[in-house]
Order: C-alpha cells, then structure tokens, then sequence
C-alpha cells in the first residue's frame, strides 16, 4: 500500500509538470512577436558593434565612446543621404505614385487588345473586396502607426544592447546549466560571427544591385530612376521575394512606354540578379555565409506564415542564427561530425 501513494504522487509531478510546459508553449507562442522584436534589436545592436570596433581601434578610445561615435555616424549617414538625395527621392516618388495608375491603364489597353484586360480586372477586383481601401484607412493608419512604434523600440532597444552586450550575454549563459555553459557560450560566439559576416555580405550585395540598378534604369530611360533604385538596394535584403517585389513597379512603367521597353527593364532586372547570384554572391560568400537555398526559401515561407511580413523581413538572418546553432549544438557536439562553422578555417 506504501507505493500507491508514492506511484500517484509521481503520476500526479508528471502531470503537473508537462501542463506546466504546456503553458510555457502556449506564452511563448502568444508572444512570438515580442521575439522577433528582439532579434530585431539584435541586428541593430550587430550593426552597431561593425561600426564601432573599426572606430575603437584605429582611435583606441573606449568602447563606449566607440559606440556613441557609431551612432552618430550611422545616424549622420541616413542624415546626409537625406540631405543629398531626399528632395529628389520624393519628387521621383511622388512621380512614381501618379506614374503607377497611368502605366496600370495603359497595361489594361494593351491586355485588351489581346483579350486579357479583363481578366486582369477581374482578378483585381477579388484583391479589393471586404471594404475596399478607403475603408480601411483607419486599420492601415494604426498598422503604420503600429510598426513605427515597433521600429523605435527596435532601434532603442538595440543601442541598449549594443551598450552592455556581455551583461545580456552573460545573464543569457546563466540560464544553461553550468556544465553547458562553456558550449553555449561556444554558439553563441560563432552564431554572432556568422550573422555580422551576413551583415556585411548584404550591405556589399544591397549597394551593389541598387548602383547597378540606377544605371541600367537611367540608360534605358524609366522614371523615377533613382527612387526604384533604392527600392531594389533595400528589398535586396530579402532574398528571392524582394528583388521580384522590387523589379514589378519598374517593368510596370516600362511597360506604359511600350512593350520593348518593359521587356528590356525585366532583362535588366534578370541580369542583375544572374550577376549578383553567380559573380556577387560568390565572391561575397567566400568571407560571409553560404546558406543552402532550398533552407533559405522554405525559412522565408515560415516567417511569413508565422510572423507575417516581419517574418519575411527578418527570416534569412534568423536562419543564419539557427543554422550554426544546429552545426555547433547538434552537427558537432551531438553527432560527433566534422563541419565547418562560418569564419573558421575549414
């Protein structure tokens, strides 16, 4: 009689503690957006510290010190790049929002003339049930108002870590238990190094594509050249979806010039990206993170379902975090197989 209580009290543990992971599932899922935030402020933090170790040592001044000169010059940069360009930015963006209607037009007449405008309108129409956009100002005003306030906390909190990074990578080991601690913190290096050499490999990818993009726009003669341009360099941080987002409103005022030219501006966007994916991407990988495409794809597709377009946005450096997590943890530690980690001589 002694270990039936005994066997119900164990029963009874067991219960309570897989309700009690049950629960843990269920806060973590429920708050899967404020993780995604977090990361979000990691990257800002990782941007941050590739500004200010170049600064801290060739000017040997604290890192504080390195940090607020990394601020202001980042800060400074958005600044002038504004200051430069922001007029004719929105000039040529202004152009671009009454150009698009126009070339929409004109596509429809054309589709028309081959039988297929009103499909197109049709198909359209569906995008615009349950209300139509007029109604639904409101709700797209408190979404925007809602991811700048997201973008603040982002950017703040990042400063905030990038000032203090070992207090939060410290308190962070201290959740693992002891005798894993030295391996975690062995991951967590190499996932920190991989994702600034992911950085920098986007940056070189980004400026390169929407250089390349403004020339080949300005020489075939598209509008608003400059404004596509940059919309190419920032959407190039999403690999696959954004230079396909990118290239939709340049070949859509191609196309209100006529046919040949819109064919000529999808060629110019085909071969951007042939040369950014077989010559760009090589040479940058050499230095940075070559991740597997078909993991990369289906993690885009998994951010988006998960998280939406934040997901999107921040699917590919959230791979290359898991990603070494899993060689470190698993491939290495558990299997026992040799394979290279990102900045390590193979």
């Amino acid at each position: 009689m002694g270990r039936e209580p005994a066997s119900h009290r164990i029963f009874i543990e067991r219960v309570v503690i897989a309700l009690a992971l049950v629960a843990i599932a269920l806060l973590l899922w429920n708050l899967r957006g404020l993780f995604l935030l977090l990361f979000g402020a990691v990257l800002v933090s990782v941007i941050l510290g590739l500004v200010a170790e170049p600064i801290r040592r060739r000017l040997r001044v604290p890192p504080a010190f390195a940090l607020l000169a990394a601020v202001l010059v980042v800060a400074g940069t958005v600044g002038t790049a504004f200051w430069l360009f922001g007029a004719e930015v929105m000039r040529q963006s202004t152009n671009l929002r009454e150009l698009i209607p126009a070339a929409w037009g004109a596509l429809e007449m054309r589709l028309d003339a081959w039988g297929l405008g009103q499909p197109l309108r049709e198909w359209t129409a569906t995008l615009g049930q349950g209300g139509g956009v007029v109604s639904n100002l409101g709700t797209i005003a408190v979404s925007i108002g809602n991811g700048l306030a997201d973008t603040l906390l982002v950017v703040v909190g990042g400063i905030y870590l990038a000032i203090q990074p070992e207090l939060y990578r410290v308190g962070l080991l201290k959740l693992v238990p002891e005798r894993g601690r030295d391996l975690a913190a062995e991951a967590l290096a190499a996932s920190g190094r991989a994702l600034r050499l992911w950085l920098l490999g986007r940056m070189v990818s980004m400026a390169v594509v929407g250089l390349l993009t403004w020339l080949g726009l300005v020489i075939i003669g598209v509008p608003s050249a400059l404004s596509l341009a940059l919309l190419a360099a920032l959407l190039e941080f999403v690999p696959f979806i954004g230079p396909i987002v990118a290239a939709v409103p340049a070949i859509l005022l191609g196309f209100a010039a006529g046919p040949e030219k819109a064919v000529w501006v999808a060629l110019l966007f085909l071969a951007i990206q042939q040369f950014e994916g077989n010559v760009l991407e090589p040479l940058v990988q050499q230095r940075a993170v070559d991740l597997p495409p078909a993991l990369l794809l289906f993690a885009l597709v998994a951010g988006g379902t998960v998280f939406g377009i934040v997901g999107i946005l921040l699917a590919a450096p959230l791979t290359v975090v898991l990603y070494v997590m899993v060689k470190r943890l698993y491939v290495q530690e558990a299997l026992h197989t040799a394979t290279p980690l990102p900045g390590e001589k193979e």
